[in-house]
């Protein structure tokens, strides 16, 4: 993993200090070295119990799917799974619907994912699975595995039943979670490389920790970013693969959730809002904005170095187009990476948007794991540099409060009925 910054700033040397004061409290920055015996002994147990399962069913919302969907998503378009994992991740009667279709209920396995364990959507939808299973006369014993904090309702109501629960963290939160038994069970049920996906993690913390080459490069953009945050308060992540499309959805709670607080010492709002784009399709939509628009907006391009699938675009000459003979032989890994490089060329150019790129060598585990880690390196630097609690959801929870009051009221109006 390359990363290369076209602006410069001296680097806020305290954010380092305070990230390493950090993670005695934090624990995402441990995952990555963590012992995986509960995993293999998850999994051992799984299949004693599961001999046909090919479906993989995901309920949870936010940091419970996210993370785990990029990586699938990802992973799937360079590799052969012999299950499929499925996501209920809204409370869309239509979604639901169209997604359940999908899957064989007989073959499959539910994961219930909710850290608090009390999540409303996440329970709305459990109890739907439970009603259906019920309906058509499906044994629900050990199709559920549930991951929850230690001590939490859930874990409870797990206990009821036959089927298997996994802790998180109890210093992990949601949506930095991915590398934790959120991510990893079901992703080590289809055989991902869970080892891999730590060790790029590990390289990338080690890497900024240890004083290697990603200590000046994170610092010095978490920097530039905080200092400019007033000015360029919307960061844009343009991934030049069809494969990372679902990483943006990832990187926009992580980098929103995170970084749109209350300063911690004043009555300020502050944050950076995300938005995530893909290449080459948004050249000839976003792009016009970022180029031409105000000046708002930094811009983050991913490359991928090498897409592993060679296909190349005949020699074909077409009437009246002979101008575009220049594509001719060309490999489709070649020219996207030439779209890519011609936009980060002409945005460097204007000399007034911040410009920087990721280049990952290929789409697997490891890189995968590196851009993980990077983007929750990033994002606990920015918090800090600018003044937030990175961890909390303060803004989330008040809406979550009001459902549980609008809910009640609905309620007794239905038991009054």
């Amino acid at each position: 993993m390359t990363n290369r910054l076209f602006f410069e700033v001296k680097p806020e040397y305290s954010a380092f200090e305070a990230i390493c004061k950090e993670q005695n409290e934090i624990g995402y920055y441990s995952l990555p070295e963590q012992d995986l015996g509960y995993l293999e002994q998850y999994k051992k147990d799984f299949y004693a119990k599961n001999k046909n399962v090919k479906h993989l069913v995901i309920i949870g919302i936010g940091g419970s799917s996210l993370g785990l969907k990029a990586i699938y998503r990802t992973l799937k378009t360079t590799k052969k799974f012999t299950k499929k994992i499925h996501f209920l991740e809204s409370t869309d009667p239509i979604a639901i619907k169209s997604e359940l279709e999908k899957v064989e209920l007989e073959s499959a396995h539910f994961f219930v994912i909710s850290k608090s364990g009390t999540t409303i959507e996440t329970t709305a939808i459990y109890k739907y699975i439970l009603g259906l299973l019920s309906e058509q006369k499906i044994d629900e014993d050990y199709m559920f595995t549930y991951v929850t904090d230690k001590g939490s309702l859930l874990e409870a109501h797990s206990k009821s039943k036959k089927s298997f629960c996994l802790n998180i963290p109890k210093n992990v939160g949601g949506r930095f979670s991915v590398l934790s038994a959120v991510g990893l069970a079901p992703l080590s049920l289809i055989e991902v490389d869970i080892k891999e996906l730590l060790d790029g993690a590990k390289q990338i913390k080690n890497s900024f920790l240890k004083n290697g080459y990603l200590k000046d490069i994170l610092l010095k953009k978490a920097t530039y970013y905080a200092k400019n945050s007033m000015k360029y308060n919307i960061n844009t992540l343009f991934v030049y693969s069809e494969s990372f499309k679902y990483f943006t959805e990832w990187y926009v709670q992580l980098w929103g959730e995170s970084l749109g607080k209350k300063q911690l010492n004043s009555s300020f709002n502050v944050g950076l809002t995300p938005v995530g784009i893909t290449g080459p399709k948004d050249q000839h939509s976003f792009l016009q904005l970022i180029v031409d628009g105000f000046r708002d907006k930094s811009v983050t391009v991913l490359k991928i170095r090498n897409f592993n699938y060679d296909i190349k675009i005949p020699d074909i000459n077409l009437k009246e187009l002979e101008s575009l003979d220049s594509i001719n032989k060309l490999s489709f890994n070649s020219l996207i990476n030439l779209q890519a490089d011609s936009v980060i060329e002409a945005l460097v150019d204007k000399g007034d948007i911040p410009v920087d790129t990721i280049e990952l060598e290929c789409i697997d585990e490891e890189n995968i794991g590196k851009f993980i880690f990077y983007y929750e390196l990033l994002t606990s630097l920015v918090a800090n540099l600018i003044g937030v609690e990175a961890y909390g959801q303060p803004g989330v929870e008040e809406s979550k409060i009001i459902l549980k009051n609008k809910l009640s009221k609905e309620r007794s109006l239905y038991e009054n009925y």
